[in-house]
């Protein structure tokens, strides 16, 4: 009896450590969906704002896509930008919120990925010249030429609102890279709620900054208005969209993305439109990004 009940307490703790080691293993395989996962729709989004609130909010979003879709859906947040790219690369989520580069970058990795959606304000989007009230520059409508004097940041090295784009209008306002333009080191702040805190706390005389986040801090209070000032505000650019992973299809059935499409497009509630924030999702393709590609590979950020 004893003996027999040793072996099988020794055959139990066998097959419990088998059943660990299978599990670290699956967990370590890019893509590997759980049983529990086999039909959850996973998305995550660039962390261009503060992170508990865009969990808060995306939870929402995540509760009404499924049920629109039918089907269990679950947000998976990103550390940073760069790391949303390689979720999505490794199908680790199989749709993604995506800045405009962030989303050229994904696509170009995952042949098949389509832009399905984006705000109804990302075809005209733009950027703001931040600076700290005690800069003596002025909000002007021509690019400020004596910029580089001052301590400047940008957002995130992958954002297209807080960096790509304002490297692009630099260079193309000075004829020199931000390295030789400005006259101290740049920094990278993470994000532009990053960006305008330094700017307005004076730990950076000025900064590139998303309008949006820029707009809500001042209107909420979040900012003061009197501890900081518009330089100058971009011409417009494409920049935000939701991006599709072609394994939704294989997963979900033959034309799925295009009903992930319908649901997003379909958003009215203003409380979900405000995790964007945007008053409406219009559909996108591809090819509206194009000129972000084009500035990429210009400042050699893609191949």
């Amino acid at each position: 009896m004893k003996a027999n009940s040793k072996e099988g307490y020794k055959r139990r703790i066998g097959l419990g450590l088998l059943a660990l080691m299978f599990t670290l293993l699956c967990s370590a395989v890019p893509g590997f969906a759980h049983p529990e996962e086999e039909h959850t729709l996973r998305f995550s989004a660039i962390p261009d704002q503060n992170s508990t609130e865009l969990r808060e909010k995306f939870d929402a979003l995540a509760a009404y896509l499924a049920k629109e879709l039918g089907i269990k859906v679950k947000y998976v947040p990103a550390r940073d930008y760069q790391a949303a790219v390689e979720l999505f690369k490794n199908a680790d989520i199989e749709l993604a919120w995506f800045g405009g580069l962030t989303g050229v970058q994904a696509r170009k990795a995952v042949p098949g990925a389509l832009a399905i959606a984006q705000g109804d304000s990302d075809p005209k989007y733009y950027s703001y010249f931040i600076a700290h009230k005690d800069v003596p520059l002025e909000t002007s409508e021509d690019f400020p030429k004596d910029l580089g004097k001052y301590t400047f940041t940008f957002g995130s090295e992958s954002s297209t609102s807080g960096r790509l784009m304002p490297e692009f209008f630099i260079r193309k306002e000075t004829g020199k890279s931000p390295k030789d333009f400005f006259e101290s080191a740049v920094g990278f702040s993470g994000s532009h709620d990053k960006t305008v805190e330094l700017v307005a706390s004076g730990q950076y005389q000025t900064g590139a900054v998303n309008y949006k986040v820029y707009d809500r801090r001042i209107e909420k209070g979040e900012t003061d208005s009197k501890s900081v000032k518009i330089l100058w505000k971009t011409p417009y650019y494409a920049d935000y969209n939701w991006t599709a992973h072609p394994v939704i299809n294989k997963k979900f059935g033959a034309d799925f993305i295009q009903e992930v499409q319908a649901a997003l497009i379909g958003i009215k509630d203003k409380e979900l439109l405000s995790a964007f924030p945007r008053n409406a999702m219009i559909p996108a393709v591809n090819k509206d990004f194009d000129g972000i590609e084009k500035v990429a590979k210009e400042l050699n950020m893609i191949r």
